[in-house]
């Protein structure tokens, strides 16, 4: 069976990572170009190595490219402000876009959450590192229970934060806590990000807090340790640190949200650790790893949907 051809936009660190996985994992995507803006850059050097077209001249350069016409889906890996400028030019030219910046053009896709829900979209979103690595999480705790509200904080390494991720710090809190609502289904969602100097550089930590209501602690465990198991099928690096830790809150201690109410229920703490699966980035580098699994796993799924309806 051919393979569908896909276009990555962005030669960085997250742009290279997904080339060399489709290249490697892939039974139904082809690279067929990887654009970038810098001739230099050690992606498409790299690129160019491994036989893949390439162009240093950004979009302008992919729709110039004579292999343009056969490409079926462009992964844009670039920043939320370049963003819009590409969805437009590939969405009007019939591809799916998936986008792995903050921009939040077309709805939000966690795949273990809602992987089946936006397949007909012309553009998708993959949220954020953060939200990727957390909203699983918030939503196992959604499925047995109302969350009322859901914070994460998302530590990683310094030295795995390029210049886009720096360029959208505001745009990920944002994005990612509109995706702990929208998808993990939390009343109120907020997430932090922290750049961590370490030395030597720390893997990905996170930890996912809830506050709830409706079950019991061993209910939302088993749900957690679930939702794990789901998210290491394409994430294998993906795990719980530590035990799931709970805390009561009843009727002498109820919790105060402002904007929200005053609630009875039981927190919930969950400590995450993902290290990337070193495919080019480094192991530590896991914000950029699930970031790159999870938009593979998208494409496949949109690409398998659209190959059972041409079969039927």
């Amino acid at each position: 069976m051919a393979k569908t051809k896909v276009a990555i936009i962005g030669s960085g660190n997250i742009g290279t990572d997904l080339m060399i996985k489709i290249m490697r994992m892939s039974n139904v995507l082809e690279v067929g170009a990887l654009v970038g803006i810098d001739p230099q850059s050690d992606g498409l050097k790299r690129a160019a190595g491994l036989g893949v077209v390439t162009t240093a001249e950004g979009l302008d350069g992919l729709l110039r490219l004579p292999g343009w016409p056969e490409i079926g889906v462009v992964f844009d890996a670039t920043s939320a402000g370049a963003h819009k400028m590409h969805s437009e030019a590939v969405v009007s030219a019939g591809k799916v876009m998936i986008d792995l910046t903050p921009a939040a053009i077309g709805p939000y896709v966690i795949p273990v959450v809602n992987g089946d829900a936006h397949l007909d979209a012309p553009n998708v979103n993959m949220v954020t590192c953060g939200g990727q690595a957390t909203i699983p999480i918030v939503a196992a705790v959604s499925s047995v229970s109302t969350v009322h509200y859901a914070e994460i904080i998302a530590s990683i390494s310094s030295k795995s934060a390029g210049p886009g991720t720096r360029a959208n710090i505001d745009e990920f809190t944002e994005t990612t806590s509109h995706g702990i609502e929208q998808v993990g289904g939390a009343a109120k969602g907020k997430a932090i990000i922290i750049l961590n100097p370490a030395e030597p550089p720390m893997i990905m930590r996170d930890t996912v807090f809830t506050l709830s209501s409706g079950a019991d602690e061993m209910e939302i465990e088993a749900a957690v340790k679930a939702m794990v198991e789901k998210v290491k099928a394409y994430v294998p690096g993906y795990r719980l640190k530590q035990d799931v830790q709970f805390e009561r809150f009843g009727a002498n201690n109820p919790v105060h949200i402002p904007g929200l109410g005053t609630f009875e229920g039981i927190k919930t703490s969950v400590f995450l650790e993902v290290e990337g699966a070193a495919h080019y980035l480094p192991a530590y580098a896991g914000n950029l790893d699930i970031m790159t699994s999870a938009a593979l796993r998208t494409a496949e799924e949109i690409v398998n949907q659209k190959l059972a309806k041409e079969a039927a």
